[in-house]
């Protein structure tokens, strides 16, 4: 096995981790958002133990890369990746959603060691990262700024002004990752407001677009590289998913958008993950 192979396939096991996290935490919580957990997972993985500079004993070091979950209802897999990283002990994890607990149901700044930013609201993610990318630069920072949007949010005109304004700016330290899983909270996204041609609007409001799998780990790998060598725009991954990946029952299925296994589900699902209940 070669280098690159060990590394995809260290990856993917990271990947199935996450996914059991994810479904242990929305349980124990009897809430939550498993099915855009599962499709950014993927994604997430490659980020935070591969790509991003980061330092858990150091959560807020200057010259750090930046994440930033706009679609925050799929903070679960955010929370794994963190604790599985050393942010946090991974024990924390199944206080998901419990009252005093630091992992809260959407991303809090100044609650979690190594969230970037409050997410919620859908579409405010990019403007967020606008603000770092710009502040990095009057800094002379090298750092990068990353930005995962759920698909339903290219509903929201505030992400629209965001590419506008990142790519006016020239702003080549942003990527964008858009999960594409065509599954909204109301039902699935051409249904309720068409995106396509998702890629052509992007070219046309100044970006570089790059789409790929984005369960295919080595393509993840390489569109984030080939992003880190895009100059004078902005780069968006638009990364097409399954919602609720790795489940054979919550593929694609509408209602685990926000709904939490039940018991007999989550013993289904864990092992299908290869997992012990």
């Amino acid at each position: 096995m070669d280098q690159d192979e060990a590394l995809i396939s260290e990856l993917k096991e990271k990947a199935r981790i996450l996914r059991a996290h994810v479904l242990r935490m929305t349980h124990a919580a009897g809430s939550g958002h498993p099915g855009g957990s599962l499709s950014a997972t993927d994604i997430i993985a490659t980020l935070y133990f591969s790509v991003l500079r980061v330092d858990p004993e150091n959560p807020r070091w200057p010259d750090r890369d930046r994440f930033i979950l706009s679609k925050g209802h799929a903070c679960p897999v955010l929370y794994a990746a963190l604790a599985e990283r050393g942010f946090f002990p991974v024990s924390e994890l199944l206080t998901l959603r419990k009252l005093n607990s630091s992992l809260q149901g959407h991303p809090e700044l100044g609650t979690t060691p190594g969230v970037e930013a409050c997410a919620g609201a859908e579409g405010q993610g990019l403007s967020i990262a606008i603000g770092l990318a710009l502040a990095s630069r009057l800094d002379g920072k090298t750092h990068r700024i990353y930005v995962m949007i759920g698909d339903g949010e290219n509903d929201v005109g505030q992400t629209w002004e965001a590419a506008m304004g990142a790519s006016h700016f020239r702003l080549d330290h942003i990527t964008a990752i858009i999960d594409r899983n065509e599954i909204q909270q109301e039902g699935r996204t051409e249904e309720i407001m068409t995106l396509e041609p998702l890629s052509e609007k992007w070219q046309s409001f100044g970006w570089n677009v790059l789409e790929i799998d984005g369960h295919d780990i080595g393509a993840i790998l390489e569109a984030l590289s080939a992003a880190r060598e895009v100059r004078e725009k902005p780069t968006v991954i638009i990364a097409h998913t399954v919602k609720g990946k790795g489940v054979s029952y919550m593929e694609n299925v509408v209602r685990f958008h926000g709904t939490a296994p039940t018991d007999e589900e989550l013993k289904t699902a864990l092992e299908e993950l290869g997992e012990a209940p």
